[in-house]
């Protein structure tokens, strides 16, 4: 009786094998096959927990449309957003009460994170000047058309034009504050409401109490550095 033939392999089924790499000799045992194992749903877990938003977003308050400097903030104003933790500013506002009936210092777009120097307060004037004793205070310019020349940034001397009561004080016109940044320039209006346009200074806190006792009785004016 002839002796029966092997089956030939399916040239497929060889290609297929042939696809497949073999394991490296260190993993083929038991104990390698396990560790590779733990590793596997150790990975899983780190992949599970890091795309988990909850854990890594945290909300900030952002705005909801243009703000302009000198303006107040109100609710409408205002947006909650979920942004990663890892990014997020330092002093990022987190509650709508933080910035709502504040003064705006500087141009916001929409969607923009508002910080604690996006808005007038202790912070802002320290954060500009980089001093502790820093304070802002408002002037009136004797010349209101000078407004329109000043920027958030600018750094300015306070100079006082003495009426009769002051020069009879002792005062007298000349530079009373030096090195004042401005912080806002309020929007400028027409008539009356021209006149009482307002310019926010930031100075040390000696000379801002100079500054704000001449504003209110001095004409003021400032140079330009």
């Amino acid at each position: 009786m002839p002796t029966p033939k092997p089956a030939a392999a399916h040239p497929l089924g060889a290609r297929l094998l042939d696809r497949i790499p073999s394991l490296p000799p260190g993993l083929r045992s038991t104990t390698a096959r396990r560790v590779l194992a733990a590793a596997l749903v150790l990975l899983a877990v780190v992949a599970a927990y890091r795309s988990d938003p909850s854990r890594s977003r945290v909300p900030v308050i952002v705005s909801a449309t243009d703000l302009v400097p000198g303006s107040y903030v109100t609710a409408a104003d205002l947006s909650t957003t979920l942004v990663d933790e890892s990014v997020v500013a330092q002093g990022s506002l987190t509650s709508v009460d933080d910035a709502v009936g504040r003064t705006v210092a500087g141009p916001v777009r929409p969607g923009e994170v508002l910080t604690d120097v996006r808005l007038l307060g202790p912070r802002l004037a320290s954060a500009t000047l980089r001093a502790d004793d820093a304070r802002v205070v408002p002037i009136r310019l004797a010349d209101p058309e000078l407004a329109d020349l000043l920027r958030a940034g600018d750094v300015v001397d306070v100079v006082r034009a003495a009426d009769g009561d002051s020069a009879d004080d002792g005062g007298g016109t000349g530079i009373i504050a030096e090195a004042a940044t401005v912080v806002v320039v309020s929007a400028a209006g027409t008539g009356v409401a021209r006149r009482e346009q307002l310019v926010l200074l930031a100075l040390r806190a000696d000379a801002a109490a100079t500054v704000a006792a001449a504003s209110l009785s001095d004409a003021l004016t400032v140079l330009l550095r």
